[in-house]
């Protein structure tokens, strides 16, 4: 059907192509018949005024001079129309020709970017899809059976630690409700990579807590068990996760794993939302900020997102020579010193341009000096000059934020 559709689309949109070149013909033709019936009137006009003696003979013969004129010029346009015209039937095979190929281009071209044997994917059903593999996908006990993440092993520990890991676990064992040894045992169990025992311990631990337990409590939770299951967000874990942003809305921790569960059940749209926001937030050293670099464009492509990372490269600062320097300065003259720094800094963006690190190093430098009007300055520029770069104006945004120009 969807074959028979398209063909007959394409069918319909030959044959207005064709009609709408005819009728642009015909409509010339038709012009020029008109004007030559118009000239004919004027003749016939001419003598009925040279009758009534309205025209002088010699008014008359002008009259009629620049009459017969036109008529030789409308016919032939018109003889230039004919002509054309039967061009334009000699070349019907050519014209068949480019209409397949035509056609041609644009099934290839359907076949090579599109998705030909799949049904029709509207924004709803897709919606749908994604709450029914949301609310159908495996259990944490499934995942970990499947996923088959083994502890690594205890070659090469020192025989001391693992010594103490084994009284700490018959401690905990002898007092399951000492929240300080269970939540030693449970940062240990996971140092060691024993994921799937460092969750059921830190799930005792939250139940030891009661009303205390915390959203990071939960985050750790919920982060053990994600790596438990190779990675995998399983209802358990969206369920510590949901308790941690409960708690504490800003947690990062807890947001770049619910960005990882929207990723996984077909929402990559809901999951660039909240990396795009960790990237601008920062620090540019939290743990979550590698592995979102390292997907986040993958993650906007199927999104339908234009979107470019900006490298993280790291932006020219002061030399070794400049730091020993400053350690014999006095206060005034290290100010001094990094206002000069800042202003050269100033300079050459404006004159070379900078990435969007360097953007930002200067807004950072501004607010740390104190001159808040300039830096708000500096950062309207950026976002002037990276207008349509999501990754460089996330880069810029977070360097405002830190320099307290922006919540």
């Amino acid at each position: 059907m969807f074959w028979i559709v398209t063909a007959a689309l394409s069918a319909v949109v030959v044959i207005l192509m064709a009609r709408a070149v005819l009728h642009a013909r015909a409509t010339e033709g038709s012009e020029a018949e008109y004007d030559l019936q118009i000239y004919r009137d004027q003749l016939a006009e001419v003598e009925r005024d040279l009758a009534r003696k309205v025209l002088t003979a010699e008014e008359a013969e002008q009259v009629r001079t620049e009459v017969s004129r036109r008529i030789l010029e409308a016919d032939r346009k018109r003889q230039d129309d004919t002509q054309q015209t039967r061009s334009g039937r000699a070349n019907g095979p050519m014209i068949a020709m480019l209409a397949a190929a035509t056609i041609g281009i644009s099934y290839w071209t359907y076949l090579s970017l599109g998705a030909p044997g799949y049904g029709d994917l509207p924004h709803q059903a897709r919606l749908e899809m994604a709450q029914e593999v949301r609310e159908n996908r495996p259990s944490q006990a499934d995942a970990e059976a499947q996923a088959g993440v083994e502890a690594p092993p205890t070659i090469g520990r020192d025989p001391a630690y693992l010594e103490l890991v084994d009284q700490l676990r018959a401690a905990v064992a002898e007092r399951p409700g000492d929240v300080r040894g269970l939540r030693l045992l449970a940062s240990n169990e996971a140092s060691l990579g024993n994921f799937n025992a460092a969750h059921q311990v830190q799930a005792q631990l939250i139940t030891a807590l009661g009303d205390q337990a915390e959203a990071e409590d939960y985050a750790n939770l919920a982060d053990m068990l994600v790596l438990a299951a190779g990675g995998y967000v399983s209802p358990e874990a969206e369920r510590a996760l949901a308790r941690a942003l409960q708690m504490d809305p800003t947690n990062g921790a807890a947001r770049y794993y619910s960005g990882q569960l929207y990723s996984q059940i077909g929402r990559p749209d809901l999951a660039f939302k909240l990396w795009e926001q960790l990237l601008l937030e920062g620090p540019d050293d939290a743990i979550w900020i590698p592995p979102i670099r390292a997907q986040i464009e993958d993650l906007a492509l199927r999104a339908g997102i234009a979107f470019e990372l900006e490298p993280s490269a790291a932006p020219r600062g002061p030399s070794a020579e400049d730091v020993a320097n400053a350690a014999d300065m006095t206060p005034q003259e290290r100010q001094a010193m990094i206002q000069g720094m800042v202003t050269g800094l100033s300079d050459r963006l404006a004159n070379d341009g900078g990435t969007p690190v360097e953007w930002g190093q200067l807004i950072r430098a501004l607010g740390a000096l104190g001159d808040d009007d300039q830096a708000k300055a500096i950062y309207a520029e950026a976002q002037i000059v990276f207008q349509g770069n999501r990754g460089a104006l996330a880069t810029i945004r977070q360097a405002a934020t830190a320099a307290g120009l922006i919540e």
